[in-house]
């Protein structure tokens, strides 16, 4: 039975300047399933695996920001790989790299257990028919997954404009007994996380923006 995938592939437009960058860039700064995170980056430092980095602007952004980490981008849209390549690019950036695939397989297969500083999973497809639930990333199963990929005191980031899944989110994470919520319930906009087009879009529309920011804890059960 094939796997149940928590992404819609699609191909949309994609411009000529991001057409050159795909095919210029990513032989450059892409990874496949053999990554191993020293020799992609050329140095032992902590790794950030962003799943879902949409168009890249807020992966450029913290990886500007925080050049003593690296950053791993794992993203399927075409046009989003490119504009993140070449964002790269523009900011001579070093310490960003890119997967085009499944988060989850990436995960599964290659990263290595206790490997990750932190995990981003910004605004992913809520998938908002009942009978589409299954697709989302944030359930038990995909968590218990991720946060095995975690070293201890590592960071699960999520956000969403969605209010029911934001719910569901903080039921899942809350419910793992080896992550510890770092808020009472929701948390604040932690200030390393950029604003970006699609958030303002959806504060402009009228909806909430919910973080949820759990830390992994070794081996025990959460009391967060």
């Amino acid at each position: 039975m094939a796997r149940v995938r928590t992404f819609q592939p699609r191909r949309g437009r994609v411009s000529d300047r991001h057409e050159d960058a795909l095919a210029r860039l990513l032989p450059v700064y892409g990874v496949d399933e053999s990554f191993e995170a020293a020799t992609a980056f050329g140095r032992s430092a902590p790794l950030i695996l962003e799943i879902g980095s949409g168009m890249g602007q807020a992966t450029a952004e913290m990886a500007a920001a925080d050049p003593g980490r690296d950053y791993l981008a794992v993203e399927v849209h075409p046009p989003g790989i490119a504009n993140l390549l070449w964002l790269v690019e523009e900011r001579g950036l070093r310490n960003v790299r890119v997967f085009d695939g499944d988060a989850l397989d990436f995960a599964r297969g290659t990263l290595p257990e206790a490997s990750l500083a932190a995990l981003h999973v910004y605004f992913p497809d809520p998938w908002p028919k009942p009978r589409h639930h299954k697709r989302r990333i944030i359930q038990a199963g995909h968590v218990e997954l991720l946060r095995s990929r975690l070293a201890p005191g590592g960071v699960f980031h999520c956000a969403t404009d969605w209010a029911e899944y934001a719910e569901r989110m903080l039921k899942v994470l809350t419910a793992d007994p080896e992550l510890e919520n770092t808020a009472e319930g929701f948390a604040a906009r932690p200030g390393h996380r950029p604003v970006t087009k699609f958030e303002r879009r959806g504060v402009a529309a009228g909806r909430e923006i919910f973080d949820l920011v759990f830390r992994r804890v070794q081996g025990g059960s959460a009391t967060g």
